[in-house]
Order: C-alpha cells, then structure tokens, then sequence
C-alpha cells in the first residue's frame, strides 16, 4: 500500500515537471505545428506592421497596429523554441536591458496612443520603439551591438 501511494505521489510530481516543460504536457506541438505557428504569427506580425504604414497619417492607429505587429513577430519565436525558453532568453544577463527598454518602449506607445491620444508624443514613442527593437535584436547577433557602437562613436562621436 505504501510503495502504491508513494507510486501515485512520484507519478504526480513527474506531470508536474511535464506540464511546465516545453516537450510534453497539455501544450506540446509536434515539429511541424511549431513552424506552421511560427509562420503563421510572424507573417501576422508583418501583415500588421505593412497595415501601419497604410494609416501613418493617424499615428494613433498606426502606433497600435505596428506595435501588435511588433508583439506577434517577437512572440512567433515562441513557436519555436518554447515560451519559458523564449522568456529565459529574453532575461539572458546580455539583454536583459534591451528587453527591458523594448517593453518599457512598446507600454509607452500604447499609453501615448491609448490613454493620451497625442500624435506627436506616440509618433516619437515609436521611434523609440523601432530604436529599441532594433538594439534588442542586434542582441542575438554576436558582436552587432559592438560593431554597431564602434560605428556610432566614429561617426557621431558618441557611444551608445
């Protein structure tokens, strides 16, 4: 009796660690539907990126629409390599801060084009956005924000 229970309790604690995990549990997806999710929300991200710039003479509208785009294209890598993956990726040491800044740039474009429906403020609110994505995704590229930095500094003479 005692060596079933302690079956049944080994048994729930081993689902545990499956349901959480990125191979099996509720929300696992075989190779396949993981690329046909990935295509399928990045070519929804781009879609809704191009829409934006259809409606650029309304920055509010153009603000929401590109950054949804943003949002689907960054998550579509989520289909492939897993969520939690996605997310220890995104606290790795070397991007925690682009990430941070992304974020923080992507919730001050909604509260501009939401909340405070200024045209000017959202407009330089995706700039920053644009500026902030690219910095994050250079962060996947080894040595690009060196490379990028050194360029910065001889043509500008600032360090970014």
């Amino acid at each position: 009796m005692w060596k079933l229970s302690e079956s049944i309790l080994g048994d729930n604690e081993e689902q545990q660690d499956n349901l959480f995990g990125e191979q099996e549990g509720l929300c696992s997806l075989s190779p396949l539907q993981r690329v046909y999710g990935f295509a399928a929300c990045l070519l929804a991200g781009l879609v809704c990126m191009f829409l934006s710039l259809v409606v650029f003479i309304k920055p509010i509208k153009f603000a929401l629409l590109f950054t949804f785009g943003n949002m689907l294209a960054i998550g579509s890598t989520a289909f492939l390599i897993g969520p939690v993956q996605q997310i220890s990726m995104m606290m790795d040491p070397v991007r925690v801060y682009a990430t941070a800044v992304y974020v923080g740039c992507v919730v001050l474009a909604l509260i501009c084009a939401l909340l405070i429906h200024s045209k000017i403020l959202t407009l330089l609110a995706i700039i920053c956005e644009i500026c902030a994505l690219i910095w994050y995704s250079l962060s996947y590229i080894p040595f690009a924000r060196r490379m990028v930095s050194n360029v910065t500094i001889r043509l500008f003479d600032t360090e970014i």
